[in-house]
C-alpha cells in the first residue's frame, strides 16, 4: 500500500468512525505526527479527501472536516448512480469498437486479483485503485465530455465517490461479499455494454451504486459517521 493511499484509508476512517468532528481543523502538522508518516503523503492524502468531500479548504490554508447531513450523503450516491447509469447507457449505444472495452476488462481482471477467494479476503488498495479506473472507464467509454464533468462534481459530494465506502464492513468476510458482489454487477454491466443493451447498462449500473448506501446505512447502524454528520432522519433510499 503506497503511504498516500494508507493516510487516505486512515484519514477517511477518522472521519467516519466520528474521531474527527464536522467543523475540526486538521493542521499538516498533527496529521504528520498523529499517522507517523512524511508530509508529503499526508498533504497528498488531504488533497484527495478534500475531493472526495470530505474535507473543505480554510482560506486561510489548510483544510477541516466538512459538515454534511445523512440526507445529503444518500442523495450524492443517488445522484452519481444517476449519472453513471446514463453514462453505461451512452457506452452500450455509443462504443460499437470491441477493441475499446478492452481497457475496462482489464481493470476487472484486476478486481479479481484482489478478490482471494481461498481465503475469502480483499486486497483493499488493489480494489480500490482497478475500481476507480473501472468507473472511470465506463465514463470515458460514453464519450461524452459533459457527462464527465458532471460526474466530477458529483463525486465532490460526500461519500459520493465509488470507493468511499469500500471498506466500511463490520468484518473482513462480510467486506468479501459485498466487493464479489460488487464485481458480479461490474461484469453484468460490461456484458450488457458489450451487447448494445443501453436500457439494461443503465438499471445496472444505477443498482451497482445502490451498494455504497447499502455500505452507509451499515456504518450508520454501527454509529460510526454520524458523529460527524448534522442530525436527519431522512430515510436512505434502497
Amino acid at each position: 500500500m503506497s503511504q498516500t493511499l494508507r493516510a487516505q484509508l486512515e484519514i477517511r476512517e477518522l472521519i467516519v468512525s466520528g474521531v474527527l468532528r464536522s467543523g475540526e481543523r486538521l493542521p499538516e502538522l498533527h496529521m504528520v505526527e498523529r499517522l507517523g508518516m512524511s508530509r508529503t503523503p499526508v498533504r497528498m492524502a488531504l488533497v484527495r479527501l478534500q475531493e472526495e468531500g470530505l474535507l473543505e479548504a480554510l482560506p486561510s490554508g489548510g483544510f477541516a472536516v466538512r459538515a454534511f447531513t445523512q440526507a445529503e450523503v444518500f442523495e450524492a450516491i443517488e445522484v452519481r448512480g444517476t449519472l453513471e447509469g446514463l453514462a453505461a447507457r451512452l457506452a452500450a449505444e455509443r462504443c460499437a469498437d470491441p477493441k475499446r472495452l478492452r481497457g475496462a476488462e482489464l481493470c476487472l481482471d484486476g478486481i479479481d486479483a484482489a478478490l482471494n477467494g481461498q481465503e475469502r479476503r480483499v486486497d483493499i488498495p488493489a480494489y480500490i485503485e482497478q475500481n476507480a479506473r473501472f468507473h472511470a472507464w465506463i465514463v470515458e467509454l460514453s464519450g461524452s465530455s459533459v457527462l464527465a464533468r458532471q460526474l466530477e462534481r458529483a463525486m465532490a459530494l460526500p461519500f459520493a465517490s465509488p470507493n468511499a465506502l469500500a471498506a466500511v464492513q463490520t468484518t473482513p468476510h462480510q467486506a468479501y461479499q459485498t466487493l464479489t458482489l460488487a464485481q458480479d454487477q461490474h461484469r453484468c454491466v460490461l456484458a450488457a455494454i458489450e451487447q448494445r443493451e443501453g436500457t439494461r447498462a443503465e438499471a445496472l449500473m444505477r443498482e451497482h451504486a445502490r451498494i455504497s448506501s447499502r455500505n452507509l446505512k451499515t456504518a450508520f447502524g454501527l454509529s460510526r459517521i454520524s458523529a460527524g454528520v448534522a442530525a436527519s432522519k431522512v430515510s436512505a433510499k434502497s
